[in-house]
């Protein structure tokens, strides 16, 4: 079995230091960090009393919430594009 390069890439996230380890090149890992970061100050800013944990737990269930919506959404277009496909075909 061949395995895939790892690469570590150290990023900051919330003010603390993380490798990251993993197939995606630096500057994609660095791209993600710094979206976790920003919505970490996001939610911070309207809840300026969290602990680290808690707007960790915030940040996740905010980041989910809004992948599901994307996922729901590019399945309706699929939805959509097949109907289409289907209708011009049929």
């Amino acid at each position: 079995m061949t395995q895939s390069k790892k690469n570590r890439t150290t990023v900051e996230i919330h003010n603390r230091k993380y490798t990251i380890v993993g197939e995606e090149p630096p500057h994609h890992i660095q791209m993600v960090a710094g979206m976790v970061d920003q919505k970490m100050k996001e939610i911070q800013e309207g809840n300026p009393h969290l602990d680290t944990t808690k707007l960790a737990v915030l940040t996740a269930v905010n980041t989910m919430n809004d992948y599901l919506k994307l996922k729901d959404e590019y399945t309706d277009l699929l939805d959509q594009i097949q109907k289409k496909e289907r209708k011009k075909n049929g």
